[in-house]
């Protein structure tokens, strides 16, 4: 499907002149090396800028630019051995949401800390996201949000346990304490999983097959792909959805949300929060003010000052800028 085909779906955002598109894919990257050096030049060449991230085990990342930047992006990534099919999910912003592009190889895409687990072996069910609500409406299946505690915050599915992960590599050790609650009953329940892309459920839904449990199910798409294709008035999702870009937060349909963001500890806020004599613009929020010391605050204080004096010149203090 091309950006023309998928943005004109998007409802009053398909006018916004960025494309952001969130891709992954787990296949293997026999090249890693020459990978991240080919994909960073087009991202240069194209003033494409976002995350990319590189590993054995596929590609994950989010990026933002012009549409014929993205395609060019997205063609790359393409011609990898393996890499054809990439999954990826367009939404569109006013500006561009990322301040600077990194193309970087790690141990893992998604870190979860289980180096056995290979969802190209052995993963949950997809479910359509048209069928979702259909899934988690059973009463015989437990829906569990498998996101960070600062996410869940936001907005989560009706219905859904919130396991409260600091960092997702928190996940393994918080089923195994809880698996026995969880799993309680002469028939064992089927499990629906979720987060915001679906990258994090084809390793968590993996490792639940991993540990024996039988019926497991998750998200195809991931919550993004939920919101852009279910209408607002069949929704089961509450609240806003976290996305780890400028936009900071979305909602059905992609259009962006009511949140901003704290740029000291990047947890999302709401806009009363800056009433608040813990807040300050770019040092510190209610949620981080104990979690900081006062040394640190002056370093992001003076970054502030550095972003807010090249913000009055006319220039992005860190390069954010589209191709023209």
């Amino acid at each position: 499907m091309t950006i023309d085909d998928e943005t004109s779906r998007l409802t009053g955002d398909a006018a916004l002149p960025v494309c952001v598109a969130a891709l992954y894919r787990f296949a293997p990257v026999a090249d890693r090396e020459g990978s991240r050096l080919q994909l960073a030049q087009i991202c240069e060449e194209q003033a494409v800028k976002g995350t990319l991230l590189i590993a054995s085990e596929g590609i994950n990342g989010t990026i933002a630019g012009t549409d014929d930047a993205i395609e060019q992006v997205l063609a790359g990534i393409r011609q990898i051995d393996g890499f054809a099919d990439l999954e990826v999910k367009f939404s569109r912003a006013p500006s561009m949401p990322f301040h600077r592009m990194k193309v970087r190889i790690k141990p893992e895409i998604v870190t979860m800390g289980q180096p056995d687990i290979d969802p190209l072996v052995n993963v949950g069910q997809y479910v359509e996201p048209e069928d979702w609500n259909a899934l988690i409406s059973d009463p015989a299946t437990i829906v569990i949000d498998t996101r960070n505690d600062y996410e869940t915050q936001v907005g989560t599915f009706r219905g859904a346990i919130d396991p409260a992960l600091k960092t997702f590599r928190e996940f393994p050790e918080w089923f195994r304490a809880e698996r026995a609650k969880l799993m309680q009953g002469d028939t064992p329940p089927k499990v629906a999983m979720f987060c915001t892309g679906g990258i994090r459920c084809e390793k968590s839904t993996a490792f639940l097959k991993s540990e024996g449990v039988e019926e497991v199910f998750h998200l195809k798409g991931g919550i993004l792909k939920y919101l852009e294709t279910v209408d607002e008035e069949d929704s089961l999702w509450e609240g806003e959805c976290f996305v780890f870009d400028q936009r900071v937060t979305v909602g059905h349909g992609l259009s962006q949300g009511s949140y901003d963001l704290c740029h000291a500890c990047r947890r999302p806020i709401l806009p009363e929060v800056r009433t608040s004599p813990l807040y300050e613009a770019g040092v510190s929020c209610p949620g981080c003010y104990d979690e900081r010391t006062e040394a640190q605050r002056a370093g992001y204080r003076e970054r502030q000052k550095q972003e807010l004096k090249a913000a009055d010149q006319g220039m992005a203090h860190v390069g954010a800028r589209l191709k023209k």
